[in-house]
């Protein structure tokens, strides 16, 4: 089992010290998500790549991680010229996951973006921004975007770019990530269900003539830790409330897919996950803004360590 960590920069105020903190803890990456805002949900919104180049001045070796840009909001031009800057300035730290989004409406009728294009965009999205990363003199004549002649300078640190994990839990989007990217980045998954998919998508990548190698095998995990059981299932009931439209019930929710519970608790989760096929898990934390600190101090000083020692034993 080889599990990379990832913490979540969930407040715009505390974006560079959690970054840091992240780092000192022995955090492997973090991770940043977006949104323009939630409809009639409460609370910060960001947007991913802002987020990671304040996180990225902030820090030196921790990895980069966007859980995940929206990208039929982008216009792919702008988007792979910021990836390109964020990845440059970086030292090539930067990976990006990428989804198609949808959830809240209102942020497509504010951007004039027509929600039921969202496949399509993304998908013509990623072909160019990939040929921006890696040639010279691009021309692109689309259904939804053109450009003549383009070349990047400067390019990705990265050859070929920054890793495109794809996220999503249906099965166009594990078809997307292996014709479009080099990983997978799903959310709300249990173990059992994440090593279903696994097998899945290797079936696909075997019958597109690739292997595994290099693939990533990543998780946006929802996470709330606390003294007992009891404590963070309240955190993660109410954390899933304040930021997501759901009709049932949202602690059942909290109790299907969410890493909860006391540190030695969320330890045998998160290797339960790791068995089943996950390499790198962003914790995205459930808590208000005046909790996160304590989130981030607790996962880096009493969860990371016994996990090390499992994976060392």
């Amino acid at each position: 089992m080889t599990l990379r960590i990832g913490s979540n920069l969930a407040d715009p105020f505390q974006t560079a010290a959690h970054a840091r903190l992240s780092e000192e803890l022995g955090f492997d990456f973090v991770g940043a998500g977006e949104h323009v805002y939630r409809d009639d949900r409460p609370g910060s919104t960001q947007i991913a790549l802002s987020a990671l180049a304040v996180a990225a001045g902030a820090t030196t070796t921790v990895r980069l991680l966007t859980s995940v840009v929206i990208v039929p909001l982008h216009q792919p031009i702008m988007l792979a010229k910021e990836a390109s800057i964020v990845d440059a300035a970086s030292a090539g730290r930067l990976t990006l996951g990428v989804g198609i989004g949808g959830e809240f409406p209102g942020e497509w009728d504010a951007l004039g973006v027509p929600v039921k294009q969202r496949g399509a965009r993304m998908d013509e999205s990623l072909t160019l921004m990939k040929r921006l990363w890696t040639e010279s003199d691009v021309t692109h004549d689309g259904r939804f975007f053109s450009c003549e002649g383009l070349t990047f300078y400067p390019s990705p640190a990265q050859a070929g770019g920054p890793p495109l994990w794809v996220g999503g839990r249906s099965e166009p989007a594990m078809r997307r990530a292996v014709d479009k990217g080099s990983g997978w980045l799903p959310y709300l998954y249990r173990p059992s269900t994440y090593a279903r998919s696994v097998e899945t998508i290797g079936n696909l990548l075997a019958d597109a003539g690739r292997t595994s190698d290099g693939f990533g095998w990543s998780l946006h995990l929802m996470a709330a830790i606390g003294d007992s059981r009891e404590e963070a299932l309240e955190l993660a009931t109410n954390g899933l409330r304040a930021g997501y439209n759901y009709d049932g019930d949202y602690q059942d929710l909290a109790e299907r897919y969410c890493l909860l519970g006391t540190p030695d608790e969320c330890v045998e989760q998160l290797k339960a996950y790791g068995d089943s096929g996950a390499e790198d898990i962003l914790l995205s934390w459930l808590a208000p803004a005046d909790r996160l600190t304590e989130q981030i101090e607790v996962t880096g000083r009493e969860i990371l360590p016994k996990l090390r020692n499992l994976q060392d034993a």
